[in-house]
């Protein structure tokens, strides 16, 4: 089960990594918007920096739970409130570590990942259409 917000827009052309990523996070709804924000605000959020420090700039590691925790200065719910959206998207995947769990970007690629997102997308689309199908047909 995933839940992904999707707009219809075009992309913004920007070099500004954080700019286009906190964009990016709005759009599919990892990030919430609540009320005015400045893009420093956003910088310093947990969920922002979760995915860009912790997953998308060291894509290749596997991240020990209390590692993230000490490492984002947060506590266990909220971490696990932001990496469970992850998971649900399947951008990241749960690893275990010994006793402790850890977590790790899927395919150690951002791009890769989003090409599991688009296929889950798709899936669900394909069964949309199928029920759009019936209902039109029982409709007739």
């Amino acid at each position: 089960m995933f839940e992904l917000q999707v707009k219809l827009k075009n992309p913004s052309v920007s070099s500004d990594i954080d700019s286009l990523l906190s964009e990016f996070l709005f759009d599919i709804g990892y990030l919430e918007e609540r009320g005015e924000f400045s893009l420093e605000t956003v910088k310093e959020s947990v969920p922002f920096k979760l995915f860009k420090e912790v997953f998308l700039l060291r894509a290749d590691k596997t991240w020990p739970v209390n590692e993230i925790i000490t490492y984002l200065r947060t506590t266990k719910p909220t971490l696990y409130r932001h990496l469970n959206r992850l998971k649900g998207l399947e951008i990241i995947q749960e690893v275990q570590l010994g006793k402790e769990k850890g977590y790790v970007m899927r395919y150690n690629s951002l791009s890769l990942a989003w090409n599991f997102v688009e296929s889950n997308v798709k899936m669900a689309m394909d069964n949309y259409r199928k029920r759009v199908d019936n209902l039109q047909a029982m409709s007739e």
